[in-house]
């Protein structure tokens, strides 16, 4: 068997389709096809098939992609370990994607736990979207992906979620922009310059249905997928933002800003997504006792 072929055919299964697993692995689409063709003519199956516009696994497909599982988990395995040093203690390399639109306050708080094993770690860290981390961890090059929303259906990945915990929203803003704000929270931030998250965050959907409710109508000056650039915004004054209240006392003493209200009502949560049902990394493992037991426990 020409593993080349089967690798075609698992990055394919685990991208959910021909057109993203091209993307994923620079390559055409027909170069493809025509790779997972003769996989599957020397397999005497067929690994696929049509449904609508999409491909969806037949039963030996299915069969082969567990095999194809275990096969390319092993490898990743295998270089990890002949990569450590001979001598000395073993280093567990720990690769984990954050999504971008977590606050990097969060995220240090939560990967934090997992550098106080006793084994050494190397934390191997990596920033992007949230589609795109879930395709690098079905290809297993990450352990772990941290993010604020759950893996969903509609996302065709073999991966479970482990949720962390969640916390209300805090309202921040510079001093010399709180004097300004008229009246009482949340009235004060009707026509109120505000940053606000970007459109694909769930908190920024909250958001806009609580603003809504409250009858505001601020004047959004400046929306960001980075939670750090607009914080960075917020503390020269340019806009109230919103931060997790988990983060207030450090947002407060780091930026200078001030705290001007909260709300219960909009909520963030954080999940860990893996490929284990059941966690048995003991980073991974750390990570989640610590957010529960813990950062989340208030």
């Amino acid at each position: 068997m020409n593993f080349k072929h089967l690798y075609y055919f698992w990055v394919t299964a685990r991208a959910g389709g021909i057109m993203r697993a091209g993307e994923q692995l620079h390559t055409t689409p027909q170069t493809l096809s025509g790779q997972i063709k003769l996989l599957e003519d020397r397999l005497g199956r067929k690994l696929f098939r049509k449904s609508g516009r999409q491909l969806e696994l037949t039963e030996d497909g299915r069969v082969a992609l567990d095999y194809a599982d275990d096969i390319f988990t092993l490898g990743a395995e295998l270089e990890s370990a002949l990569r450590q040093p001979r001598s000395g203690p073993r280093v567990l390399d720990f690769r984990v994607g954050v999504a971008d639109s977590v606050a990097k306050s969060v995220a240090y708080r939560l990967l934090e736990p997992a550098m106080a094993l006793d084994v050494p770690v190397r934390l191997i860290g990596s920033e992007g979207k949230f589609p795109d981390l879930l395709a690098q961890l079905a290809l297993h090059r990450l352990d772990l992906v941290i993010a604020d929303e759950p893996l969903t259906r509609r996302i065709s990945v073999k991966a479970f979620n482990h949720a962390l915990g969640t916390s209300p929203m805090s309202f921040f803003c510079a001093p010399a922009l709180k004097n300004q704000l008229q009246g009482k929270f949340p009235q004060c931030l009707h026509d109120a310059p505000m940053l606000i998250q970007g459109a694909a965050s769930s908190v920024r959907q909250q958001l806009d249905g609580w603003l809504v409710r409250q009858q505001i109508q601020p004047r959004i000056v400046g929306e960001f997928d980075d939670g750090a650039l607009m914080t960075a915004f917020g503390r020269e004054g340019r806009g109230v933002f919103m931060s997790p209240s988990v983060l207030e006392a450090e947002t407060v003493a780091h930026y200078g800003v001030e705290v001007i209200g909260r709300s219960d009502e909009l909520v963030e949560e954080f999940f860990a997504v893996s490929v284990e049902r059941r966690i048995k990394h003991p980073a991974v493992a750390a990570i989640t006792q610590a957010a529960r037991g813990r950062l989340f426990s208030a």
